[in-house]
């Protein structure tokens, strides 16, 4: 549902516009101030302001400037309405971003169709900004050992499409970017790439993540939300951790799948759409089916074009060009164009298992030159000791420190740092998982030089 802002000092302006509007299936809220309007644009995500030009503490036209210097996000298109209007304030309105400019007394039919065009404006802005930032965003399919080759050839066959894929593979290991890549190769590549990690939304929350809200059904949150499933209507919704969902929600998703179509939480109205569903799973379903904790049909509806990536430690062959790739996307990050890798510590790194797989070996990477700010050629013994004790050689770390303080020192910040990779960046589970308070690890993160980011 499209949400529009009228604002008019008027009363019954207000009012008739908002029965009309609302008799057309638009959501509507009305403020007779600039400063009431303004503080509601920040609070809530409008689509379209209806502005009246002449209002009793400010002037239509700067509160439409103060209006496009709203969040780039939450910016709605404006269309400035006027009992006086002139080609000047006309004019001066279009150079201050307004969208259009409907003069007093207006005209129904002239304004609902001014209306429908300036949502559709905001649409299609919205839609540019994601898929730019999703490109971006987006790198390749990294690899050229046998399983990735025959990966790249399976995306480039199934891509154009409409079959539901189901992408198998451990933690890690990239299913996201499989996602990615097979909607960037899709009939469906202009339209947006939405994602929703089912594990990492709490079960309480996870309905109105895929399906949206109305009506305030969500305590303390905005009016009305769209959910992930509206919001890529047109394009692809990846669904992360799938296995992960409750018996629950995978009813309703099972539904939404078989209709396209459903109701958000607290509307009386479904909404209908065209999304193709990728899945991606660490888990065995057919286990989890057995089970009795996944849905046999929803299996098979999401199963069609079934996808494997397979484990970093069974394609040891790509690390190279994997490393090559992050030390250019760090590099460059920090301000470190030309970092190189040494041979040992690429030999050290194909030796080491990868339990985290690529995200791991990305989170290495970055960690290291992060560490290492005046080093431009990554050796052996830059790495962390983790990598050094799998690789079956624990003594020729200790030989770089002079100290046993150091050596120490080092162990516990790369521990720290690992714990937190597994965590996600969470520095709560990870104090949990270390045994420690929270506050206590953050002053050991602070007294090792160790910085978090949420990933």
């Amino acid at each position: 549902m499209n949400h529009v802002l009228i604002v008019d000092d008027e009363t019954e302006i207000r009012e008739s516009l908002q029965s009309i509007l609302e008799e057309e299936g638009y959501a509507v809220t009305c403020a007779g101030t600039a400063a009431e309007a303004l503080t509601l644009l920040r609070d809530a995500a409008y689509d379209v302001v209806l502005l009246d030009i002449w209002l009793p503490d400010r002037d239509g036209l700067d509160t439409l400037g103060e209006i496009r210097q709203l969040d780039a996000s939450n910016v709605p298109e404006v269309v400035i309405i006027s009992g006086h209007g002139t080609i000047e304030a006309a004019v001066r309105a279009t150079k201050l971003g307004a969208y259009d400019f409907l003069e007093k007394p207006l005209s129904l039919a002239r304004t609902l169709i001014v209306l429908k065009n300036a949502i559709e404006t905001r649409r299609m802005r919205e839609d540019n900004k994601e898929f730019a930032r999703q490109l971006a965003a987006r790198g390749t399919v990294t690899g050229d050992s046998v399983p990735m080759k025959a990966l790249r050839q399976q995306i480039k066959l199934m891509a154009p499409t409409n079959g539901r894929v189901l992408i198998y593979g451990e933690s890690g290991t990239g299913k996201e970017l499989i996602g990615r890549a097979m909607h960037a190769e899709s009939l469906r590549k202009e339209r947006v790439f939405v994602e929703l990690n089912c594990a990492a939304i709490p079960e309480d929350y996870i309905e109105s993540e895929l399906f949206g809200y109305r009506n305030s059904a969500v305590a303390g949150g905005p009016s009305e939300k769209r959910g992930t499933f509206e919001r890529a209507d047109g394009g692809t919704l990846f669904l992360d951790e799938v296995g992960d969902m409750s018996l629950k929600t995978q009813a309703k998703v099972l539904r939404a799948l078989d209709e396209q179509r459903f109701l958000p939480v607290g509307a009386s109205h479904p909404v209908h759409v065209d999304v193709r569903v990728i899945a991606a799973t660490n888990k065995d379903l057919e286990e989890e089916i057995a089970r009795g904790n996944f849905r046999e049909d929803l299996f098979y509806r999401l199963n069609v074009i079934p996808f494997f990536v397979p484990p970093l430690r069974d394609r040891k062959e790509d690390i190279p060009l994997l490393v090559k790739e992050f030390l250019v996307e760090f590099g460059s990050q920090y301000g470190r164009p030309r970092v190189e890798m040494a041979a040992d510590a690429l030999d050290a790194l194909k030796q080491y298992h990868w339990p985290g797989n690529v995200r791991e070996l990305r989170n290495l990477i970055e960690r290291v030159i992060i560490l290492n700010p005046k080093v431009n050629r990554i050796e052996r013994k830059h790495l962390p000791m983790l990598v050094y004790r799998d690789a079956g050689k624990p003594a020729a770390r200790g030989e770089e420190f002079a100290t046993l303080l150091q050596a120490r020192e080092a162990y516990e910040r790369d521990y720290i740092l690992k714990k937190l990779d597994e965590c996600h960046g969470n520095v709560s589970r990870a104090a949990e998982s270390l045994g420690l308070e929270r506050s206590h690890l953050y002053r050991k993160m602070k007294a090792l030089g160790v910085a978090v980011r949420e990933q």
